[in-house]
Parts: C-alpha cells; sequence; structure tokens
C-alpha cells in the first residue's frame, strides 16, 4: 500500500509514503511539455505497483490528465488546493504572507524528510517540497496517521 502525492505543474513534485505514514522518496521532474507529461504520468504510475491514492494539489487539465491515469488503475484520487493542506499543517502566523508560507512549508518538508530517514537532500526543490506536503496532509486524511506526529509540529 502506497500513496502519491504530486504538486502539479510541467515541473512536478512527486512523494511517495508508505503504508506507516513514512516518506519512502520525493523528487522533481521538469516534462518541459504536457505531451511528455502525459506519458511521464503513465509511466510513473506503472512503476508503482502497490499504489492506493493519488493525491494532487491543483486543478485545471494537468490535474485531469493525473486523474485520468489514477482512475485507470482504480486509484483513490484526492485533489487539495495549497490553502487546504497549509492551513491543517501550518499555524495562522506561518501563513500571513506567500513568502512566509513557503519557508515554513520547505522547513516542514525537511522536517518529515528527517523524520521518515528518508536521504537527505543536497537542495530541495520548492515542487518536491510542496509534493511532500502534499502526502503529509493525504496521509492523515487517509487515517494511515492518527494526528502530526510531535517531531513535525511547530
Amino acid at each position: 500500500m502506497s500513496l502519491l502525492a504530486v504538486d502539479l505543474g510541467l515541473r512536478t513534485g512527486l512523494a511517495l509514503y508508505g503504508p506507516d505514514g513514512r516518506l519512502i522518496w520525493y523528487r522533481s521532474h521538469n516534462f518541459g511539455t504536457q505531451g511528455r507529461l502525459k506519458r511521464g504520468a503513465h509511466g510513473i504510475l506503472n512503476n508503482i505497483p502497490d499504489l492506493n491514492i493519488l493525491a494532487l494539489e491543483g486543478g485545471g487539465a494537468l490535474a485531469d490528465l493525473w486523474s485520468r491515469e489514477g482512475d485507470k488503475r482504480g486509484l483513490t484520487v484526492r485533489r487539495v488546493t495549497a490553502e487546504n493542506w497549509r492551513q491543517q499543517l501550518l499555524l495562522p502566523r506561518q501563513q500571513t504572507s506567500g513568502a512566509k508560507a513557503k519557508q515554513h512549508a520547505d522547513e516542514l518538508a525537511r522536517r518529515v524528510i528527517d523524520w521518515s530517514g528518508a536521504p537527505r537532500p543536497t537542495s530541495l526543490r520548492h515542487d518536491a517540497a510542496e509534493a511532500i506536503l502534499v502526502g503529509l496532509w493525504a496521509v492523515l486524511d487517509a487515517g494511515w496517521l492518527s494526528q502530526l506526529p510531535a517531531e513535525l509540529k511547530a
């Protein structure tokens, strides 16, 4: 059982979580075009045989593309906005500006990496950090974690 979180865009952030609610891997991929993204999404989902949930941040044509690929595989597809996951994972004072929210999101993503025992990044791209937090929101939403672990609280 696993969950893939996707921060949508031609530059896509990806984060895979296991059934214990911990991050397994994360990455950023620049697809460049919608055609390459469509082929890439197909390949990514095919390479995760135990995938159950696909969590997407964003909407529009790219979300529809990922949703269709998830539906073909019988996955549970969840969509969330940045405002929704930020409300659950960040304190109100950490969201007073877009720049402040991004800074705190990056810090929280790094704590998730450490807490999960995933390899530390040499640099953490914003889209990968957002995918990590979309995934954290989704494992809480799915009940894989009953609450935010104490090590991840601000």
